[in-house]
C-alpha cells in the first residue's frame, strides 16, 4: 500500500472541488474539516476538530459551515461524478432509504418526535433519506434530503428561524427519493435499477416516473398489496400460497459479512396496465421461513438472477450509513439550520466518498495474498490519518484549548444562571 498516493488523491479531490470556493480562507478551511472527519477523534464537531487541526478556536470551522459563501449542492455534484467516475460500473444501482438521527429539543430543523430505524421506535429525532451508488467496486452515497416534517412546513416563522424558506412544502420520502434519482439522471449518469424498501415501493408515484424513464426497479411492497396477475387480483401473501414448490430456486442475494447471503426465491408475472414487465419477487428465509415481498418492473424481460442481484443491492445501503457514520461523522453534526446541516452531511458525504474510491483503486491495483483480508475503508481511514496527514500539536496548543473551553463554559454558565433568575422574579 502506498498512503503517500492517497494523500495525493485526498488532494485532487479537494481540488476537484475548490472553485466552489471563491475564498482562499473557506476553501483551506474545507480541506482541515474533511480531514476532522476522516480522524480517529472520539467525537466530531467544529470544536473538536478545530483543537485536532491546530486552530486557536472554533469559528473558522463555524463560520465554514454556517456563513462562509459556497454552493453546498455544487459540492454535492462534483462528489456525485467523482463517485459515478471511479466506482463506475455498467450493473450498478441506485438504493434509497432514509436514515435518522436522535435528537434534543425543537430547534434543530426537522426534529419531531417520529419513527426512525436507528432507535428502532418512535423518537425526538431528524430523518434525511439518502441515494446510493452500488457497484461492484464500491458503494457511495451521492445525494441527500432531508424530510420535513408537517408540523415544520405549516409553520413559516419556524422554517425562516432554521435557514428554511417560507415556501417550504411538505415531501413525503418516496417524493424526495424520486426527486434525487431524476437529479441524478439529469446530471447524465445512466443507471439500469433502483431498489429501496416499502416505504418507495408502497408509493404508485416514484414506481411511474422510473416506468416513464425505462429504469428498471425491484421495490419491497408490504405483503397486504394486492396485484394483478392472469388469474385476477390478489394480495402478495394470498398469491405466495399459489406458488408450485418446483418454482422456489436458491440463490444468493449477495455475500455478506458471513459469506453468501442464500435464499429461496421466486417470481410471478403480473398483468398491469402501464408498459414494460411487471413481476412479483417473493423471498423466503430458508430458516425461519419469513416471507418478503418486492414489486419488478423492467422494459425487457429480466432472469431471476437479475431480480436477486438487485434486490441484494438494498443492503448496501445499510453498510454505507455505517460507515458514513462511523468513519465520517455523519450524524454527528451540532447545528440546528438548514444550510449548516446541507454542509456539514455533504462534506461527511465526500470523505466516505474517498474512502470508498481508494478502497476500489486499492483492491484493483493490490489484490493482495490469499491470506490477507482486503484492505477496508476502516484500515484505510485509520492509515491515511496516522501516516499520511499524521496531525501533531504540543502541549501548549492543548493547553490553550482547554482554557478557551472553560471560558466558553464559563460564560455560557453565567447565561444560564442569569436567564433563570430573571424568570424567577
Amino acid at each position: 500500500m502506498d498512503p503517500a498516493r492517497w494523500r495525493e488523491a485526498f488532494d485532487g479531490l479537494l481540488g476537484r472541488i475548490a472553485v466552489r470556493f471563491k475564498r482562499v480562507e473557506p476553501r483551506r478551511r474545507v480541506g482541515r474539516l474533511v480531514l476532522g472527519l476522516l480522524s480517529d477523534l472520539p467525537r466530531k464537531n467544529c470544536w473538536t476538530i478545530a483543537e485536532w487541526a491546530g486552530k486557536a478556536s472554533p469559528h473558522g470551522m463555524q463560520h465554514l459551515l454556517c456563513r462562509a459563501a459556497w454552493d453546498a449542492d455544487a459540492v454535492r455534484d462534483d462528489m456525485r461524478a467523482y463517485v459515478v467516475e471511479h466506482l463506475r460500473d455498467d450493473a450498478a444501482v441506485l438504493v434509497v432509504d432514509e436514515t435518522g438521527d436522535v435528537k434534543k429539543g425543537t430547534h434543530t430543523v426537522g426534529v419531531q418526535r417520529q419513527y426512525t430505524g436507528t432507535a428502532g421506535r418512535i423518537e425526538n429525532s431528524q430523518v434525511a433519506v439518502y441515494l446510493v451508488y452500488a457497484g461492484a467496486r464500491g458503494h457511495a452515497a451521492v445525494d441527500r434530503e432531508l424530510s420535513i416534517p408537517r408540523s415544520w412546513t405549516c409553520d413559516p416563522d419556524r422554517c425562516r428561524a432554521a435557514g428554511l424558506g417560507e415556501d417550504t412544502i411538505f415531501a413525503t420520502k418516496p417524493e424526495l427519493a424520486r426527486v434525487m434519482i431524476e437529479r441524478f439522471l439529469n446530471a447524465g449518469h445512466r443507471i439500469g435499477w433502483v431498489t429501496g424498501d416499502e416505504v418507495y415501493g408502497g408509493n404508485p408515484k416514484p414506481r411511474a416516473a422510473l416506468e416513464e424513464r425505462g429504469i428498471g426497479y425491484v421495490l419491497a411492497v408490504a405483503c397486504s398489496t394486492e396485484v394483478p396477475t392472469g388469474a385476477g387480483t390478489f394480495r402478495a401473501d394470498a398469491l405466495v400460497k399459489k406458488v408450485p414448490r418446483r418454482a422456489w430456486q436458491k440463490l444468493s442475494a449477495g455475500r455478506g459479512a458471513k459469506g453468501q447471503r442464500f435464499y429461496d426465491w421466486a417470481v410471478i408475472d403480473l398483468t398491469e396496465a402501464a408498459p414494460g414487465h411487471h413481476q412479483l419477487l417473493i423471498r423466503r428465509n430458508r430458516t425461519t421461513g419469513v416471507l418478503a415481498y418486492y414489486h419488478c418492473h423492467c422494459t425487457t424481460p429480466t432472469s431471476l438472477a437479475t431480480l436477486v442481484k438487485v434486490a441484494g443491492s438494498r443492503w448496501r445501503v445499510e453498510e454505507t450509513f455505517q460507515s458514513e457514520k462511523g468513519l465520517a461523522g455523519l450524524d454527528e453534526h451540532q447545528v440546528r439550520r438548514y444550510p449548516s446541516w446541507v454542509r456539514w452531511v455533504t462534506l461527511a458525504m465526500l470523505a466516505h466518498a474517498f474512502l470508498a474510491v481508494v478502497r476500489a483503486d486499492e483492491h484493483t491495483r493490490r489484490p493482495g495474498p490469499d491470506d490477507l483480508l482486503p484492505l477496508t475503508c476502516n484500515e484505510i481511514q485509520r492509515l491515511f490519518i496516522t501516516v499520511a496527514v499524521r496531525p501533531g500539536h504540543g502541549p501548549a496548543h492543548r493547553l490553550s484549548w482547554s482554557t478557551w473551553r472553560r471560558r466558553h463554559q464559563s460564560r455560557s454558565r453565567a447565561g444560564h444562571y442569569r436567564r433563570q433568575a430573571a424568570s424567577q422574579t
